[in-house]
């Protein structure tokens, strides 16, 4: 395809701009052996739940949101887990209250929760 020619939306591509202002990646990984992991914290829900919630929120797609499912973020310890680049901001929860309150300050209206921010010192 020529230069330029790449099209969203009826909308030029444009190569300095993400075709997406914001993704967020849920961990949804399942270790084997009892190990911490997303999966046996209900992340597949709260993926769920923050798809259906930007999807009626009229913020997904392009130039928008973006919610996608991810393997292991590596941040077991803290989970469940989710990250939403590209300010990179790290999210535990608890409830659907949080994944709402995510959606509608973060994804929505770009102010990140700070309450519900993943320690940096939290690993695996």
């Amino acid at each position: 395809m020529a230069a330029g020619a790449a099209r969203s939306r009826g909308r030029p591509y444009n190569s300095a701009m993400s075709y997406y202002e914001r993704h967020i990646f849920f961990c949804l990984n399942e270790r084997q052996g009892g190990e911490a992991c997303c999966a046996r914290q209900d992340a597949q829900a709260a993926f769920d739940r923050c798809k259906a919630r930007v999807k009626s929120a009229g913020a997904a797609g392009a130039g928008h949101v973006r919610v996608n499912r991810a393997g292991c973020l590596d941040r077991c310890a803290g989970g469940p887990v989710a990250v939403v680049y590209p300010e990179a901001v790290w999210y535990t929860w608890v409830d659907e209250r949080d994944i709402d309150e995510i959606v509608d300050s973060h994804l929505v209206a770009g102010v990140p929760v700070e309450r519900l921010r993943l320690p940096p010192e939290v690993g695996r």
